[in-house]
């Protein structure tokens, strides 16, 4: 682990009768992308909340950027930046009006690089030609932009990012992962929340799964992955004999007759696909298709909890 930017430490917060976090402890390295996971409700905003200093904790302790929130919040507020999960934008201010009143808040500015912050700033997020319209006319993922890029104008060295792609479409999802993925390259660190495995498979270091206030794994997304069972070959077939047939030469199989598929477990690398093929091909089967499944956010969750996080968001 390198140096840390974030660690919590037995963090407890509850509203009346309705614990929130439970004995949370997790680490964040410097220049690292760390990925809270989890359902709806399951209290990842709550310690995005109080690890920025917006709530404070009942129990435990947390220090971020070397400074312990609950006695030195002013300069974890220094150090950090937050992004919403609603982007915070005024709808009645154009772009680079935005981006000047959070320059124009920022005490730490000299009166004299205002205007090169926001220019930097519109350009990097590719919202030049945009700056003088209304942020109301914005799409979401422009929008998403300019909420980041409004974020970005103290420099802050940490930056916390709560579910920035819900509600995008695939392009500008994938935009706001080149945005981030450019960020931590220049020595950020990101804190990132969001119920998408695929999100935090593709840009996380370490990802943490919080269900009901407590944190029910953690590690890599590959060492996540490699938790849950279920990762299989699919193949279908076009007869109802073919499915017998395959069924019986591969034993541990799972079969849906009525679909003419059957489920063959396999740890998805070429190898396993290939003697799976081979198999079929000795007793002269064939397979009018397969694909390799892999676990995703539903199979992770229902691994670790026993609930879909759809039945857990609600």
């Amino acid at each position: 682990m390198t140096n840390s930017a974030i660690t919590a430490s037995g963090l407890r917060k509850a509203f009346g009768d309705k614990v929130v976090l439970d004995g949370i402890d997790l680490e964040v390295g410097e220049g690292s992308i760390f990925s809270l996971l989890g359902p709806n409700g399951s209290g990842k905003t709550t310690t995005v909340n109080v690890l920025s200093t917006l709530t404070k904790a009942d129990g435990g302790t947390v220090r971020v950027a070397g400074h312990d929130v609950a006695t030195d919040a002013r300069a974890v507020r220094a150090a950090i930046g937050v992004t919403g999960q609603f982007a915070a934008v005024d709808e009645l201010l154009t772009g680079r009006e935005n981006l000047q009143l959070m320059v124009d808040l920022n005490r730490r500015i000299h009166a004299g690089d205002g205007k090169r912050i926001v220019t930097e700033l519109l350009e990097r997020f590719d919202l030049v030609e945009s700056a003088g319209k209304p942020a109301s006319t914005y799409s979401g993922g422009m929008r998403r932009k300019l909420d980041l890029a409004m974020t970005l104008v103290g420099d802050p060295r940490i930056i916390f990012l709560d579910e920035p792609t819900t509600g995008l479409d695939p392009r500008s999802r994938r935009t706001m992962w080149s945005i981030i993925r450019d960020l931590v390259a220049g020595g950020v660190t990101v804190f990132l929340t969001t119920q998408y495995l695929e999100e935090a498979d593709q840009l996380a270091d370490r990802v943490a799964v919080l269900d009901q206030g407590h944190l029910v794994a953690q590690g890599t997304p590959d060492e996540l992955k490699r938790q849950i069972a279920g990762t299989h070959v699919r193949l279908r077939f076009t007869t109802a004999a073919e499915l017998d047939a395959a069924a019986r030469l591969f034993p541990e199989s799972t079969r849906d007759d009525e679909a003419l598929t059957l489920r063959v477990p396999s740890d998805g690398g070429t190898a396993s696909l290939r003697a799976v093929l081979d198999r079929l091909d000795e007793y002269s089967l064939g397979a009018e298709e397969f694909s390799v499944h892999r676990p995703d956010l539903d199979d992770v969750f229902l691994a670790l909890t026993g609930r879909t996080t759809e039945v857990a968001a609600k």
